[in-house]
């Protein structure tokens, strides 16, 4: 059976590479990104959602579809070296692409640009499209005491130094930036002290280098800056 899906709305986020998104939401806070609707959708479509703390964001992993999927995925929480089965994992390698995000429901906007909601602790990439939202509920969601299977515990961060002048930013961009070095963007495999790696957000470009449990950051710059 096939099934036609349409998006409701579109992300609008600072990652605008796959390089540097957090793996799960909520392990960058300061990643903020808003929801905005397509214009068929309205007000009404909304109405109530403003008491609820958090909501369930499903999308598709459109970055990832000319990617195919597989049965079995190298999850990076097992450092890239042992294969689980897809549905054991929250890989974009899925094989209708789907994922699902819990963000912080921060606000909702209605006016004559149409209908956006305001989030935090994103995990998506700018572009996203979205095709459902539903409000966390939790009485009949939270867990604490479920089996959590090889993700046991919230992955270690990694230090951040600052080797380059931060004049400039803001203190939300620059905390934004460290949360996101901090989680240890690199392929699980990835281990090689003297490269320099380059994330793209939120309009600048960061390059960094990683040894051990430190990361330094050592230039940024706007984005097609010389």
């Amino acid at each position: 059976m096939s099934y036609t899906i349409e998006a409701i709305a579109t992300v609008r986020s600072p990652y605008t590479q796959k390089f540097g998104i957090p793996r799960q939401s909520h392990l960058v806070p300061a990643a903020r990104c808003r929801i905005e609707f397509a214009p068929q959708f309205g007000a009404d479509s909304v109405r109530g959602l403003e008491g609820f703390g958090y909501i369930w964001v499903q999308f598709v992993f459109h970055d990832a579809l000319a990617e195919g999927w597989a049965q079995m995925v190298r999850p990076p929480r097992l450092g890239g070296k042992r294969k689980m089965g897809v549905f054991a994992t929250r890989s974009p390698h899925r094989p209708n692409h789907l994922g699902l995000s819990l963000l912080k429901l921060e606000g909702i906007e209605c006016g004559s640009s149409g209908v956006k909601i305001r989030c935090s602790g994103a995990d998506l990439l700018d572009g996203t499209p979205v095709i459902d939202i539903k409000p966390y509920i939790p009485f009949v969601e939270a867990r604490p005491d479920a089996a959590a299977g090889f993700a046991a515990e919230s992955p270690p961060l990694l230090d951040i130094v600052w080797q380059t002048k931060a004049d400039g930013l803001s203190d939300g961009l620059k905390t934004l930036i460290e949360q996101s070095v901090a989680q240890d963007p690199r392929p699980a495999y990835q281990d090689i002290a003297e490269r320099i790696y380059v994330m793209e957000i939120a309009g600048w470009e960061v390059k960094f280098r990683i040894e051990g449990q430190t990361a330094a950051i050592i230039q940024i710059k706007p984005i097609g800056a010389i």
